[in-house]
């Protein structure tokens, strides 16, 4: 595992001043390879995060361009980048954030083989994308390869996420959303509150940093809801499913 360098542990000091981070917790986030799905408002507001915190190599897929209705919540995307593709976009402003941030982009839709073999070559998976077509999908490559997952969603004023170590006897996503059918409604004809989508994007970034570093409690087997109407939370439990058709 390589080491920080002195300037490295400047940089990341005040990660390194908390006991249950320290040294190892950094070059852990340093050694890293995260792959990030979706470069929309929870990637966006993501992704900052992960780069900023030290991950050493983050691969960033999407197949989408950049629209002036993005730029409402899209954080990583300006003026000048409409009609330029997403991650080249997000991946010059990531490289402005830091420099020593492998970025890797893939701008294209990825066929289901493909995925799972991208997916088999990182330690943990950020799901920012917005249909259950291709989260199932993330998920099942997640649990062949058993690779963590981290999965975020937003819509109108509410959002949620929560987190699976596709370890034996936790659920998976599909034990979470067969409780649901295909969400009928996307940000196009609801809208979404700009702030709410930096508000799960963060938490995503939170829990993805967890996982990798070891630390704290990950929301496995449990869904964290955000009312940004009403700012409550609320975290609801639940179980892996017997007979699930992904990981029974």
């Amino acid at each position: 595992m390589k080491q920080l360098t002195d300037k490295q542990s400047l940089r990341y000091c005040r990660h390194i001043l908390i006991p249950s981070i320290d040294f190892e917790g950094q070059e852990k986030l340093f050694n890293s390879k995260v792959l990030l799905i979706g470069l929309g408002g929870l990637g966006c507001s993501c992704a900052p995060f992960l780069a900023c915190s030290g991950i050493g190599k983050l691969t960033l897929v999407d197949f989408d361009t950049v629209e002036v209705t993005n730029l409402q919540r899209q954080i990583l995307h300006t003026e000048a980048d409409v009609g330029h593709s997403k991650v080249a976009s997000a991946q010059a402003s990531l490289t402005a954030i830091n420099s020593e941030c492998d970025i890797e982009i893939i701008n294209k839709k990825l066929e289901s083989e493909e995925l799972n073999q991208l997916i088999s070559q990182h330690d943990i998976v950020v799901d920012c994308t917005d249909n259950l077509t291709t989260r199932e999908m993330i998920n099942l490559g997640c649990f062949k390869s058993k690779t963590p997952l981290v999965s975020g969603a937003a819509i109108r004023m509410e959002g949620q996420i929560t987190s699976f170590t596709m370890a034996k006897d936790a659920p998976c996503y599909h034990c979470f959303s067969h409780r649901f059918g295909e969400q009928a409604l996307s940000c196009v004809e609801s809208g979404i509150i700009a702030p709410l989508v930096g508000i799960i994007g963060s938490y995503q970034a939170l829990e993805t940093l967890k996982i990798i570093m070891g630390v704290g409690e990950p929301l496995e087997g449990k869904i964290l809801m955000i009312d940004a109407m009403t700012s409550q939370t609320n975290t609801f439990k639940f179980s892996k499913v017997k007979g699930c058709k992904v990981c029974s």
